[in-house]
């Protein structure tokens, strides 16, 4: 059961509902708007922001998904390691490929790029001022200045509010895999892929 009580559609800001289009989507696609939705300004001024980092995303949707899910790890948030987006999978995210999240330095079919990448993210979950000139020099050697940015914003989006959604502990729609006590992974176990 979830901490914090969610909010039905019909209970929703009509900016809020006009934005998400809630009948379109499943519970679980209308996320944290549902708890969200007890404060639609921020909300809507939260949606504006992760709209903007998704629309105009130069880093490949694999990557960010990657990134994503070791986050996700770190932070145990259960419905970010339940999910699988669309864009991602037809981007050539398998599970096999989230699989290798479980050794990221070590995998074969991890690309440096991503590598780097998933690095600095872990770091941020785990160990933020361990981010150093040598971090980002490595990251230099795949990204340009503005794609470093882009992945930062996109890094602190999914540990602050990754965190977040993992102390509201939303479950109940998740996989059963997903509900239980204690740490997991988002490897090995059934997935939902959302739009």
């Amino acid at each position: 059961m979830s901490r914090i009580s969610k909010l039905a559609p019909e209970q929703w800001d009509e900016r809020l509902v006009a934005a998400i289009q809630p009948d379109n989507l499943t519970d679980l696609e209308q996320g944290l708007t549902r708890f969200f939705a007890h404060c639609p300004e921020q909300a809507l001024g939260l949606m504006g922001f992760a709209g903007a980092l998704k629309r105009n995303r130069s880093l490949p949707e694999r990557l960010v998904e990657l990134v994503r899910l070791r986050i996700a790890f770190f932070n145990q948030c259960r419905s970010c390691m339940a999910i699988r987006y669309a864009d991602a999978v037809a981007d050539g995210v398998t599970e096999g490929l989230v699989c290798s999240l479980e050794r990221p330095q070590e995998a074969e079919n991890l690309t440096a790029a991503e590598k780097a990448a998933i690095r600095y993210g872990e770091l941020m979950a785990t160990d933020h001022l361990a981010i150093d000139d040598a971090v980002y020099d490595e990251l230099r050697q795949y990204f340009t200045e503005a794609q470093i940015v882009e992945l930062g914003m996109t890094v602190a989006f999914f540990v602050g509010f990754g965190r977040l959604a993992a102390t509201y502990h939303m479950v109940e729609e998740l996989p059963q895999a997903f509900q239980s006590a204690g740490n997991i992974a988002p490897w090995g176990a059934e997935k939902i892929e959302v739009r």
